[in-house]
């Protein structure tokens, strides 16, 4: 099990942000995201502090030496495709090798209206993901890149320097069964979840394993992880804390709480061990302030070991 960390970049200083970081890349994190929003989610008018993507990935990569950097996801709708695929490989530059970009359809109806974008349907939104995904990775691939699609369009784009990687990763996340998996069977390096119990993963992977078969992919060509919520504790005290934090954050507890960590760290094994088995082999614990670093140190201390 590969382990990696996933921060919403709000209601927290920026330092925090980097001790959370530092923390995962000692410990030997393959992984470190952060999310696509200019509100805080779940929504509370947008007068939450919320600190923009790439800046912070940026960050991340300069605070860090050893683990991936990502987002999961950014918003088709937030950026030209062309533009991103220029982002990217200026952070994997700047990373020396380790970015990620993960995609998706976009859902934060609220930001979308309140900093001009039009919030359109989900079915225009997952044709916007679909062009997206094919220019960047054209754009990576190829010299020149044309495509004329009905949100977005490229002449002869060209994208020097290319990345420092040979590849670099594209992921598309969400678990839609009809297009989200369809396009990442097509598209993508990588596929990503949030929040499902180990049952329903299990269940997903088969459906990306049978588009990959519909469209002649091997499916062990495309990488796959899991985002799980962190609300554990070190005593009952702060994993009932976990609990309420759960609920204040929109998760409905009873509906979601199969796929998070809560309760006390030291039953955190039992939880990962069933979402092993479930076929999981990278698994990022989305950490949400305030940030209850005895926990994620004493995870980082007990739990992590168990898996190596």
């Amino acid at each position: 099990m590969n382990f990696g960390i996933h921060t919403g970049q709000q209601d927290a200083p920026y330092e925090d942000f980097v001790k959370a970081w530092q923390m995962a890349d000692r410990a030997g994190f393959t992984w470190i995201s952060v999310w696509d929003h200019f509100y805080e989610a779940p929504n509370r008018g947008g007068d939450s502090p919320t600190y923009e993507t790439v800046a912070m990935m940026t960050a991340a990569a300069a605070a860090t030496t050893r683990a991936r950097i990502g987002v999961l996801v950014m918003s088709a709708g937030y950026r030209p495709p062309a533009l991103l695929a220029k982002m990217i490989t200026t952070l994997d530059h700047i990373s020396n090798g380790r970015a990620n970009l993960g995609m998706g359809a976009g859902w934060h109806q609220a930001e979308y209206e309140a900093y001009g974008y039009t919030f359109l349907p989900l079915k225009e939104r997952m044709n916007m993901l679909e062009e997206s995904v094919h220019i960047i990775q054209s754009m990576l691939a190829n010299d020149t890149t044309t495509f004329n699609g009905k949100h977005y369009r490229v002449r002869e784009a060209k994208l020097n320097p290319k990345p420092v990687q040979a590849k670099l990763p594209v992921w598309v996340g969400g678990g839609g069964e009809k297009r989200t998996m369809n396009i990442a069977a097509r598209y993508a390096d990588g596929w990503n979840i949030a929040y499902v119990p180990p049952e329903v993963y299990r269940r997903k992977i088969e459906v990306l394993d049978q588009w990959c078969e519909k469209v002649g992919r091997d499916p062990k060509t495309i990488m796959r992880s899991i985002n799980t919520g962190f609300y554990l504790g070190t005593d009952k005290k702060s994993a009932a804390r976990g609990l309420d934090r759960m609920a204040e954050d929109g998760f409905n507890v009873e509906r979601t709480g199969p796929g998070m960590l809560c309760g006390l760290v030291s039953e955190a094994v039992e939880q990962i061990g069933t979402f092993q088995r479930a076929g999981v082999t990278q698994m990022n614990i989305a950490f949400r302030p305030p940030f209850d670093f005895d926990a994620y140190q004493a995870f980082i201390e007990e739990v992590v070991p168990k898996f190596r």
